[in-house]
């Protein structure tokens, strides 16, 4: 555990205040679930819940399946970690921090197909600077009311473009999802 100098008080009723600065370093806002856990050294831990995490079988099947579909990178994604990946290797994305622009998406419930001659493809995860893609689809899964991640078709190959069909799979994949959380 990293050590981050803040000490808070506990109240009379037992809560305690998570400072702005964490709260916004992990994009937690109010409303947002949290989960609690002990370690064996007496301490507790916090972390942001993710529904899309509890769906991680049916996530990793559907990417491999739109993966050997379309030959594509293929992403499912809670609002702030890629949950499954088919395509790329799991040790560059899988578990990554998704970049502000893919939540922004979520927030705004938008679905997206971006190719290189749209000179607007986006960054998908947070290290990157510029998109090493050369088209993409995003679509949101929607929970209730709520965007809780996204399903994402990712290519590198120089040339490929992104249509009806690959945007047709990931809503089909993200109402998939979305129903299994409802």
């Amino acid at each position: 555990m990293k050590a981050t100098g803040i000490v808070r008080r506990i109240d009379e009723l037992g809560r305690v205040v998570i400072p702005k600065e964490i709260r916004r370093t992990l994009r937690i806002r109010e409303g947002d679930p949290l989960e609690i856990f002990t370690d064996k050294d007496g301490g507790i831990i916090l972390k942001k819940y993710s529904p899309i995490g509890e769906l991680g079988d049916f996530a990793h099947e559907y990417v491999e399946a739109m993966h050997q579909t379309f030959e594509h990178i293929a992403l499912v994604s809670d609002k702030d970690t890629v949950i499954a990946v088919a395509g790329a290797t799991k040790k560059e994305v899988e578990d990554k921090r998704v970049h502000e622009d893919v939540d922004r998406l979520l927030n705004g419930r938008d679905k997206c197909i971006r190719n290189a001659e749209d000179a607007n493809l986006i960054a998908i995860l947070d290290n990157e600077d510029v998109p090493p893609y050369t088209a993409q689809v995003l679509v949101p899964i929607i929970a209730g009311t709520d965007a809780i991640g996204s399903v994402i078709l990712l290519s590198k190959e120089p040339g490929v473009t992104m249509g009806d069909a690959e945007l047709k799979t990931c809503e089909a994949a993200a109402n998939f999802l979305g129903k299994q959380m409802a």
